[in-house]
């Protein structure tokens, strides 16, 4: 009985392999059969790669040594902090690792106000609240704290914070392989940034997010050099000059 089974699984493998030669796949997608052609492909390849890398090698040189720690941090008025994403209402860990930081920078005296840029594109979807919340939690106080909810991408943050809360002058607070893209994003907008790169362990979210900051910078260096208007940009807000004179009295 065993002899037979095998016998049929063997014939059922057969009559598979045969239907798969027979299936005419699309020019486009069959590989080139030729050493010239395989050659070109390879070449293509690379050149693709090489694209793909100018972008992110042009913003960790242009961010340059405007990247460290907390405590290398300069003294600056304002932080801004980007969103990172929610797990049921709540930062993310390395959202909660962003705000961390931003803790740490206004104990120490480094920053007076946090401004905290994030989506709110939908009603049950609100980062800067929760970040907001997460910042309290952490012993700072609720009137030092500016949310901005019309920062859908770091361009539109970047932008916002200048053109919309008035940000001259501010230390950045990212996971280290987003914040040389922030500090370029901001410096175009205008900013004096300096940017506090959040250390990760190398888990697989972290490669995932290095892989994508390769993705993001094509579009990143499209904005530095277009400037662009974010999607929402509005009327001027008073929150972060507001929370610096409540800080001087």
């Amino acid at each position: 009985m065993g002899v037979a089974v095998r016998g049929k699984s063997g014939e059922r493998r057969k009559r598979l392999g045969r239907r798969l030669k027979e299936v005419r796949w699309p020019a486009r997608l069959r590989p080139p059969r030729t050493r010239r052609g395989q050659r070109r492909l390879v070449q293509g390849l690379m050149v693709a790669c090489v694209l793909a890398l100018v972008p992110a090698t042009w913003m960790r040189l242009e961010a340059g040594d405007r990247v460290g720690t907390t405590a290398e941090a300069p003294v600056r008025e304002v932080a801004v902090v980007f969103g990172a994403g929610l797990w049921n209402g709540r930062p993310t860990p390395y959202l909660a690792h962003r705000l961390d930081a931003a803790a740490e920078l206004y104990r120490t005296g480094k920053v007076k106000v946090v401004l905290v840029t994030g989506d709110n594109s939908r009603v049950e979807y609100d980062e800067p609240d929760a970040m907001r919340t997460y910042l309290t939690g952490r012993g700072v106080p609720d009137e030092r704290i500016v949310s901005d909810y019309a920062g859908f991408d770091s361009w539109d943050s970047c932008v916002r914070a200048k053109k919309i809360f008035g940000v001259d002058r501010a230390v950045l607070v990212s996971q280290g392989f987003h914040i040389h893209r922030a500090v370029t994003l901001c410096r175009s907008a205008g900013i004096d940034a300096y940017g506090v790169g959040v250390d990760e362990p190398r888990d697989s979210v972290w490669y995932y997010g290095g892989v994508r900051e390769l993705a993001a910078s094509g579009k990143a260096a499209l904005d530095a050099l277009f400037r662009p208007d974010p999607r929402f940009l509005g009327p001027e807000e008073p929150g972060v000059a507001e929370a610096l004179a409540a800080g001087a009295r």
